[in-house]
């Protein structure tokens, strides 16, 4: 007996993403290929709760996963061994001061049980436009004048969509999630798209919705209306 053959939908440059209920249709929630990383195509991708990842050599490949992992910001966990770290002042944090050395970071430092990145040169390009028109963000922790550990992300209206942290030192990634927790509260973001489940998130309290749940946020958060472009700021740590 002949199997169907299951095709991506392919998208060209001005295509609409497909009905998200496609996703069902293939492993881990990929939507579809192609399209561009264009400004407009990932500000439409996030508000409609899908994701560009793929490797080098790659076309661009479009995910929207069922479940989603998500943090509401009032259930991040801080374990006692992160809270005296926070407490010791030994890190500064900063947000938007190093935008582009955060994603090169994030893009560069080996993982464990990862041979490559999905960061592409493409993608540092599109998400650093996106950093200098407002949308991407970053937090950095520092420790004695060099960067050690950080993360970016993209916020738009009232929800933040993670999309990578790094650290060259213990908790130095956990330090700038806590910070952005504390900015995402004054900005009246209750919730952070983590995508997918990594032990590392839900660590930290994240945990898995259903996609039509998440989608419903999606709804609701991207077109309440938050101040993308709040004055960059240092923090002293404490």
């Amino acid at each position: 007996m002949m199997r169907a053959v299951l095709r991506i939908p392919w998208l060209d440059e001005h295509d609409p993403f497909p009905p998200i209920e496609q996703a069902r249709r293939f492993p881990n929630g990929l939507l579809c290929a192609g399209g561009s990383l264009s400004p407009k195509r990932l500000l439409e991708a996030y508000a409609h709760g899908i994701f560009p990842w793929y490797e080098e050599g790659e076309p661009i490949l479009w995910w929207s996963p069922d479940p989603r992992q998500v943090l509401f910001v009032d259930e991040l966990h801080i374990s006692a061994s992160l809270r005296r770290r926070l407490n010791s002042g030994r890190f500064q944090v900063t947000r938007d001061q190093a935008f582009e050395a955060v994603i090169h970071a994030c893009a560069t430092i080996p993982r464990r049980g990862q041979s490559g990145t999905w960061i592409t040169p493409a993608m540092i390009h599109a998400y650093t436009a996106l950093h200098h028109m407002g949308y991407a963000h970053s937090f950095e922790t520092w420790l004695n004048g060099e960067l050690v550990g950080g993360l970016y992300g993209v916020k738009i209206g009232r929800l933040f969509f993670g999309e990578s942290m790094f650290s060259r030192v213990s908790d130095a990634s956990k330090v700038a999630l806590v910070h952005l927790v504390r900015w995402l509260r004054t900005e009246g973001v209750p919730l952070i798209d983590c995508q997918q489940e990594t032990a590392h998130t839900t660590s930290l309290g994240a945990r898995p919705i259903p996609r039509r749940e998440f989608l419903a946020w999606v709804r609701r958060l991207t077109s309440e209306q938050a101040d993308n472009t709040a004055p960059i700021e240092a923090e002293s740590q404490h």
